[in-house]
């Protein structure tokens, strides 16, 4: 690869900028299947909370000689530690900003998201006379994930729309497009654990993979895959073009899992199974033109 083209890769992916677009691009999908207009603070909120947690989360975590480090990511990132914490402090200040602009029930409902997106990475719960972090709970991690992104992505649009009056959507409806996402961002997930199982167990992290072992893993993934379908098919009453749009996205998801190995580089796991939240919003585009 040109060394100019991995130097902006991995400014975009480290500095969580990629991962932010994915929030968005997926913020977007809701409102292209709702057909609704954009709401441009929702947008650019998802994209400044999503930089200020992942951030926050590296920040906190500051490993012993981290510069020196093995691992890409974690080298990368502490040898632009000045770049990572002035990122995240615009994208605080931007975030406070924004608020201002969106109803009083879409900022409670903001601040429900922050509490478990924050508690991730605090130590707050004593067992066995350890202090951890939530996602050292058993099987709570995977959870969390799919949890805050799902209700990011569908429900916080949905809120701002409702209380806009913009349109009314059934509660049904709501739960059906929540718990489709809520499926699909599970399964992107697991090969994350898959690839950390060995350093999750020494840390004393109960992921799936740790807890079932990769097998299991993989067929839970494989479930999770069926449910996001048949919920498709759900919200696909007509199986219009947005359908197969969504379909050959989750095909492709699906193949990019099951060709997983752990060697790996850092891209396929931050731009390519990350990069499928993108993929879905660029297939709806797609179809659009047809």
């Amino acid at each position: 690869m040109n060394k100019y083209i991995k130097q902006i890769l991995d400014f975009f992916i480290y500095t969580h900028i990629f991962i932010a677009s994915c929030a968005v691009a997926q913020g977007l999908v809701t409102y292209y299947l709702l057909r609704v207009q954009v709401d441009k603070n929702i947008l650019a909120i998802l994209f400044c909370a999503t930089i200020a947690v992942y951030n926050f989360g590296v920040l906190l975590s500051n490993p012993a000689k981290a510069q020196n480090s093995t691992f890409p990511r974690v080298n990368w990132i502490f040898n632009h530690i000045g770049l990572i914490k002035c990122l995240t402090s615009l994208a605080v200040v931007s975030l406070t900003l924004l608020v201002i602009f969106i109803s009083s029930t879409s900022r409670m409902f903001l601040l429900f998201l922050a509490i478990p997106s924050i508690a991730y990475n605090l130590p707050l719960l004593k067992i066995n006379g350890k202090w951890m972090n939530l996602r050292n709970v058993p099987g709570l991690k995977l959870l969390l994930i799919a949890l805050v992104w799902s209700a990011s992505c569908v429900i916080l649009p949905i809120v701002e729309l409702q209380v806009r009056q913009t349109i009314t959507i059934s509660a049904g409806y709501t739960l059906i497009l929540f718990a489709n996402r809520f499926l699909f961002f599970a399964a992107i997930a697991i090969p994350f654990d898959i690839r950390d199982k060995f350093q999750d167990k020494k840390y004393g992290l109960k992921t799936i993979p740790v807890l079932f072992g990769e097998k299991k893993a993989y067929r839970f993934c494989l479930f999770l895959l069926a449910g996001y379908l048949l919920l498709l098919f759900a919200l696909s009453q007509h199986f219009d073009l947005n359908f197969f749009a969504l379909l050959i996205a989750i095909i492709f998801t699906w193949w990019l899992i099951f060709r997983f190995n752990r060697n790996f580089n850092d891209y396929y796991y931050f731009l390519y199974l990350d990069g499928t939240m993108i993929l879905q919003f660029v297939m709806l585009l797609l179809v659009v033109s047809i």
